[in-house]
């Protein structure tokens, strides 16, 4: 634990009152100074800062107007309410910013940090264990701790750490798995706002753990159609006898991979295959859905092959063009609805997607049929103009031979 006299030089300087305090900055010993004017650089990017607040706003101030190191140390068990103070009263919070909810810490009550808390565990999560202490940002900056872009790196600092993590019992792999999933993929690579981070599916100041029964919930907060779909599929009823959670059966949890058409089916690289043979009733439903979806995306290739030949072939084929993108719709819903695990209900739409592809096909080798048609249609106008030339060429050479 560090002493009071560092806790103190950390924590008493802002922009504003740095001067006003440096007789107690000295009194922690020269050797701080450098640390000390490091945080009051610190502060000077803190929303409070940039909402004219100093030390005194947390840290209060000494009744004899010299502060000393107990006067200003704020225990780890005040924190919540510290923070609070100010931010569970609405009256306050409007003067700085109205639009920011006042909720947080009612909302941390109710979390796994905040419960453990209150049983009197100081190990877990704290507000500026998130936010930290002098560099607090808004939620919006891009450079803040609990930013989409960020929110996961924070929440590492403590999951990651397997002694820490040790007495909760709890895995310490979810940064590594969410690093590798298709939605870190969407956040980092793409940035991505609106895609899953950890407070997304956690909660923030309320953060839970999913239950079992919940997780479908929370992955149709963004995943609708799966969610509804998911619903009239046996698995439902099945997932909730076994005390399976839903969609992380299948889909894992932290670490999704981007699932592709070999995803299902009883095949290698398939999920089904994992709970249902290629032989039983199941797995060939399932191989079944393999089936329909690989062979409409084939239906949908050949059909853009013919059309491009023809487009480049001079050849106006943007009606079947167009069509043929309700093809990759048909396709692309019946990716959805394989969640009811239902044949039917995906043949429904592939063969909608098969049916389009085909009569684009059609069109595209009847443009290309066309195309053939006019090449030999134009060859004989052109043998015709270039025997022409040849004579013309000829009587030419022989008047001017005769000449």
């Amino acid at each position: 634990m560090r002493p009071l006299w560092f806790v103190l030089a950390i924590a008493i300087l802002s922009a504003q009152g740095a001067r006003a305090y440096s007789r107690a900055c000295a009194s922690c010993g020269p050797e701080f100074e450098t640390r000390v004017k490091s945080v009051t650089e610190e502060f000077t990017v803190d929303i409070h800062a940039q909402k004219k607040m100093s030390c005194e706003t947390c840290h209060g101030s000494s009744p004899n107007g010299m502060p000393t190191a107990r006067s200003y140390y704020i225990p780890r068990a005040r924190i919540p309410e510290l923070c609070g103070s100010c931010h569970a009263d609405a009256a306050r919070i409007k003067q700085f910013n109205p639009s920011l909810r006042t909720d947080q810490l009612a909302q941390y009550r109710t979390s796994v940090h905040g419960i453990k808390f209150a049983h009197g565990d100081t190990r877990v999560a704290v507000c500026t264990d998130c936010h930290f202490t002098h560099i607090i940002r808004p939620s919006s900056d891009p450079e803040s701790s609990v930013h989409p872009m960020n929110v996961a790196v924070t929440c590492k600092r403590c999951h990651s750490d397997a002694n820490y993590m040790r007495p909760y019992h709890i895995e310490t792999n979810q940064f590594a798995d969410y690093s590798q999933s298709v939605h870190s993929e969407a956040v980092v690579m793409r940035g991505d706002l609106t895609a899953p981070t950890c407070t997304t599916c956690h909660g923030s100041h309320g953060a839970v753990l999913p239950g079992v029964k919940n997780v479908a919930n929370v992955c149709a907060a963004c995943h609708v159609f799966q969610g509804k779909f998911y619903e009239e599929s046996p698995h439902k009823q099945v997932f909730a006898r076994m005390g399976l959670a839903d969609c992380v059966a299948c889909h894992t949890s932290h670490g999704i991979r981007h699932p592709t058409d070999d995803f299902v089916g009883t095949g290698k690289d398939a999920v089904c295959g994992t709970c249902h043979d290629p032989g039983d009733s199941a797995g060939r439903v399932a191989d079944g859905i393999h089936g329909r979806l690989r062979q409409l995306e084939i239906d949908i290739a050949n059909a853009k092959s013919r059309l491009d030949r023809a487009e480049h072939s001079g050849m106006d084929v943007a009606d079947a063009q167009l069509e043929l993108t309700q093809a990759n719709d048909a396709l692309t819903k019946a990716r959805v609805t394989l969640h009811t695990a239902k044949l039917s209900r995906v043949a429904a739409d592939t063969d909608a997607g098969t049916k389009i592809a085909i009569d684009a096909s059609a069109a595209g080798e009847a443009a290309l049929k066309e195309r053939g048609s006019r090449r030999k249609a134009l060859l004989f106008p052109l043998i015709a103009i270039a025997a022409l030339v040849a004579s013309l060429c000829g009587y030419i050479r022989e008047i001017e031979g005769g000449s």
